[in-house]
């Protein structure tokens, strides 16, 4: 019996990666949209990051473009696809707001797209450029308090092919977090699996860019 136990553990270690982290083994993306000024409050300007700089006044920058399963998702891919240059990550700096979240979401999420670096990054730009932003909150001038249906609201309105269930709000320390939306493969909306619907309960903080 032990000998059968040894054997049957070996061959699990030798097995070849699971499906769930090969690249391009996905069913569909969500775009996320961080509000900016919550970060920088909570995280970024401690850290000194370069996208709080004073005057920058950034509201909604992306996060990343994640690979999803209808159950779960990939991270961290082994794949031949060469990392991206330091050039690569610092003209990601406009949409994102650091070089460095640049290279951080290749490393954990683009490496599972099945896309070179600079088609994960031109993928992203064109995912971001396909969601009109909603004016009323991009251009916020004051800090407002209000739950994640009226964000929910502002996006649909402003995008009229997006659905409720296509949308997730998140919020951290009672502030507004991200705007999560599920887009096909060909960056059409689509709604989110279940796993990927987690709306902030109650209302949030949404602080104006400074």
């Amino acid at each position: 019996m032990k000998a059968l136990l040894a054997l049957a553990a070996t061959a699990l270690l030798a097995a070849p990666p699971a499906l769930a982290d090969r690249p391009g083994a996905f069913d569909y993306y969500v775009l996320s949209l961080s509000w900016s000024p919550s970060w920088c409050d909570i995280k970024g300007r401690p850290e000194g990051s370069e996208q709080c700089d004073p005057g920058r006044r950034l509201g909604f920058t992306v996060h990343g473009l994640w690979p999803q399963h209808e159950k779960g998702w990939p991270e961290d891919c082994r794949t031949s696809a060469r990392d991206p240059s330091r050039r690569d990550t610092r003209a990601m700096t406009d949409l994102m707001g650091s070089s460095g979240l640049a290279w951080y979401q290749w490393k954990k999420h683009g490496r599972c797209s099945g896309l070179s670096s600079q088609d994960y990054f031109a993928l992203m730009r064109k995912a971001a450029e396909s969601v009109r932003l909603p004016e009323v909150l991009d251009r916020l001038s004051r800090d407002v308090t209000l739950p994640a249906k009226v964000v929910e609201d502002a996006f649909i309105e402003t995008n009229p092919g997006m659905r409720r269930d296509g949308i997730t709000v998140t919020c951290r320390a009672k502030a507004l977090q991200e705007v999560r939306i599920c887009l096909t493969k060909e960056l059409q909306p689509r709604d989110c699996a279940p796993d990927s619907r987690r709306d902030c309960q109650g209302s949030f903080l949404m602080p104006a860019p400074e």
